[in-house]
């Protein structure tokens, strides 16, 4: 009905408009930067703390360290509430389908940074039986953030760097392909001989 004139009141016309689409699902570009640009600024932050670096999340949270100036507020009151999820400390086997349970609860675009060298890599316990060898394993990660423990200061470096990801994103609102995750984790890690 492009174009169709039905009268209106008092003699004028009213001309009935198409209906806005948006292609495959795809924003126009003026409205994707504003949406990255509400994003970015307004991260509302969930912590998974398991171990030692969650006390370091903690003291990235008080007012020395200016998180909410980045635009970064702690503490959702739970996955539900959060954009982003802060796994900080040593993920056991056993802690595992918490961890995606809770993952799995975050609204989507969800965002993941793996804070630490046990969450990261399993630190100094990656050779124990029940340790899992980095949360990658189990839910995708954006932003690795090393150090045993890291400073708070390598936090809200992190953070920075998760929201020019964030303000750079092209995509309707999600991160990564979920697909490409899983075939990114189920590649070998040396590549076999070339013929």
């Amino acid at each position: 009905m492009t174009g169709h004139h039905e009268p209106g009141p008092a003699g004028s016309s009213v001309v009935a408009l198409p209906t806005p689409t948006v292609g495959s699902g795809w924003a126009p570009t003026p409205l994707r930067l504003v949406l990255n640009w509400g994003r970015r600024y307004s991260i509302w932050v969930f912590d998974f703390g398991l171990a030692c670096c969650s006390l370091e999340f903690i003291s990235a949270a008080m007012g020395r360290q200016e998180s909410l100036g980045l635009g970064a507020l702690p503490f959702a009151p739970g996955p539900r509430q959060a954009d982003l999820m802060v796994v900080s400390g040593t993920c056991t086997d056993k802690m595992a389908p918490a961890l995606k349970g809770l993952y799995d609860r975050l609204p989507a675009p969800k965002y993941v940074i793996s804070f630490g060298a046990c969450a990261n890599s399993g630190g100094p316990y990656w050779d124990s039986y029940c340790v899992t060898k980095g949360v990658d394993q189990i839910i995708p990660v954006d932003v690795y953030v090393p150090g045993c423990p890291p400073r708070p200061e390598a936090l809200l470096q992190g953070i920075v760097v998760l929201q020019e990801r964030i303000a750079a994103l092209e995509g309707p609102g999600v991160a990564r392909d979920p697909s490409q995750d899983a075939q990114v984790l189920a590649r070998p890690l040396v590549p076999g001989p070339t013929p």
